[in-house]
C-alpha cells in the first residue's frame, strides 16, 4: 500500500472530529451502547478473526505465553469489553465542564472549560482490547480516534473496528470517527507520527522499542506511556501471610502486562522467614527466580541476578529478588531502577508507609496492595488509554479527563484594554 493511504485514513478521522466534538452526551452514550451491542452480536465473527491472528502467530513461532495471552480474545474478554463501554457511558461527560471561574477588578469574568483534544492516534502492539478501550474513551471525551495496531492483531482489529463504526453510525455519528490504519509496516508508522496537520496527539502503547521509536521520530505531540518495571517491597513489619498472597498476585495474575511486579525487595530481618514461603509459592506458579547474593545464601537453588535484571521489564514469568538492609535502601533501589510506573510497600508501619508514598517517584504508589490495580477500570475511570509515566498533562492511568484539554472563556460587558 502506498504511504498516501495512511494520510487518507487519518484525514477521514480529522474530517469527523468536528461532529464527534460537538456530539451531545446522549448521542455519545447511545453510540457507546450501540458498540457494546455490536461486539456482543458479533462475538462469533470477532472470535474467528482473532483465531486467524492466533493461528498466524503459532505458525511464526518464537512467542511467549504472555504475548499469546495479550492477543487472545475469548467470550469472557469480549463480554468485559462490552461492559467496559457501558461503564464509560455511565461516567460523567467531561466535555463542557467549567472547571473554574473568577472575576477580575475590571469586571471581566475569566473561566476555563474542558474541550476535546481533537484527533487522538494510538500506536500499539498485540492488544486488541486496546482497540475498544481507546475508541470508547476517545468518543466519550469528544475525540476522533486513529488506531494503528500491530500486524499480529490485524484481523482482530479489523473486526472490532467494523463493530465500532457500525455503533457510531447507529447513533447518527460518522463511522469515520474511529479509523484503523491497516498498513502495519514501519514506514507507515513513521508517516503517521508526522501528520501534524490532522493529528493532535499520539499515544504509544507497547514495549520499550515502540515507545522509543515514537519519541525519537514523532513531530506530533506525544503522551508517553512508560515501561512497567514495578517493585514490591516487603518491610520488616509486614504480615507475611498477606505479603505472600499480594506478591504472588502481582507477579502471576497477568505477567505480560505493564503493572505486573518484576522485582521483589525484602527487608533483611524477615528474609529468612519470608523468602522460603514466597519463593515456594512462586515456583509452584511457574515463576523463574533470579536473586541477589543474599537471596541465594538463603535459597541456593535460585539463579543469580545480574545488573541487567534490576532494570528489566520481563513481561513474563520471571522475577528478580533482592534482600535490602532497610526502607531507605528499598526506596533508593526503586528510584534507581524503576520506570515511574507502579510501586508497592507491604508494611504495618504508618511512618514507613508515609515515607514510601512521599519519596518513591512513580505514577501510582501502593500501601498493602498489589500493583496489578494500576488500571483505568480498577481506578473507576471506565478504561484507560494507557498509563502515562511522564509528568506533563497526564500521569498514571489516562481516563476521560486526560483526553481533554481546556480553553479560557471570558465574559465582558464592553471592556477594552487601554
Amino acid at each position: 500500500m502506498s504511504a498516501s493511504a495512511v494520510e487518507a485514513t487519518v484525514k477521514k478521522a480529522w474530517e469527523a472530529s468536528t461532529f464527534i466534538g460537538n456530539a451531545s452526551t446522549i448521542q455519545k452514550n447511545k453510540a457507546l451502547e450501540n458498540i457494546a451491542e455490536e461486539i456482543s452480536a458479533r462475538e462469533e465473527s470477532i472470535g474467528q478473526a482473532n483465531q486467524k491472528d492466533l493461528d498466524l502467530l503459532q505458525k511464526k513461532g518464537d512467542y511467549s505465553r504472555a504475548f499469546y495471552d495479550r492477543l487472545l480474545l475469548n467470550p469472557q474478554r469480549l463480554t468485559a469489553m462490552a461492559e467496559g463501554l457501558r461503564e464509560i457511558a455511565a461516567l460523567p461527560d467531561p466535555v463542557g465542564e467549567v472547571t473554574s471561574m473568577w472575576k477580575r477588578p475590571n469586571g471581566l469574568e475569566v473561566g476555563r472549560v474542558r474541550v476535546p483534544l481533537g484527533v487522538v492516534a494510538i500506536i500499539y502492539e498485540a492488544r486488541p482490547n486496546v482497540t475498544v478501550d481507546t475508541a470508547g474513551l476517545g468518543l466519550k471525551a469528544g475525540n476522533s480516534v486513529v488506531l494503528r495496531g500491530s500486524s499480529e492483531a490485524f484481523y482482530s482489529n479489523q473486526a472490532l473496528v467494523k463493530a465500532i463504526q457500525k455503533g457510531l453510525e447507529g447513533a447518527g455519528l460518522p463511522g469515520r470517527g474511529t479509523v484503523l490504519v491497516e498498513q502495519t509496516d514501519r514506514e507507515s508508522a513513521r508517516e503517521l507520527m508526522k501528520l501534524n496537520r490532522y493529528l493532535d496527539v499520539i499515544i504509544p502503547r507497547g514495549g520499550a522499542n515502540l515507545k522509543k521509536t515514537v519519541m525519537d521520530n514523532a513531530t506530533v505531540p506525544v503522551v508517553e506511556t512508560g515501561e512497567g518495571n514495578c517493585h514490591t517491597y516487603v518491610d520488616e513489619s509486614a504480615s507475611l501471610e498477606d505479603a505472600v498472597k499480594i506478591a504472588v498476585n502481582a507477579k502471576t495474575q497477568r505477567p505480560g502486562v505493564c503493572n505486573a511486579m518484576e522485582t521483589l525487595l525484602v527487608h533483611e530481618k524477615i528474609a529468612g522467614d519470608y523468602l522460603p514461603r514466597v519463593l515456594e509459592a512462586m515456583k509452584e506458579a511457574g515463576v523463574e527466580i533470579r536473586g541477589c547474593s543474599k537471596t541465594r545464601e538463603l535459597q541456593p537453588e535460585v539463579k543469580p541476578a545480574g545488573e541487567e535484571d534490576w532494570g528489566t521489564e520481563y513481561l513474563d514469568m520471571i522475577l528478580a529478588v533482592r534482600v535490602v538492609k532497610d526502607l531507605e535502601e528499598a526506596i533508593e533501589h526503586i528510584n534507581t531502577y524503576g520506570t515511574r510506573h507502579s510501586e508497592a510497600i507491604l508494611t504495618s508501619s504508618y511512618q514507613g508507609s508515609r515515607k514510601f508514598l512521599q519519596q518513591v517517584d512513580a505514577a501510582a504508589v501502593y500501601v498493602n496492595a498489589s500493583t496489578r490495580f494500576t488500571d483505568g477500570n480498577a481506578f473507576g475511570l471506565g478504561a484507560e488509554m494507557g498509563i502515562s509515566t511522564q509528568k506533563l498533562h497526564a500521569r498514571g492511568p489516562m481516563g476521560l479527563e486526560a483526553l481533554t484539554s481546556s480553553k479560557f472563556i471570558i465574559y465582558g460587558n464592553g471592556q477594552f484594554r487601554e
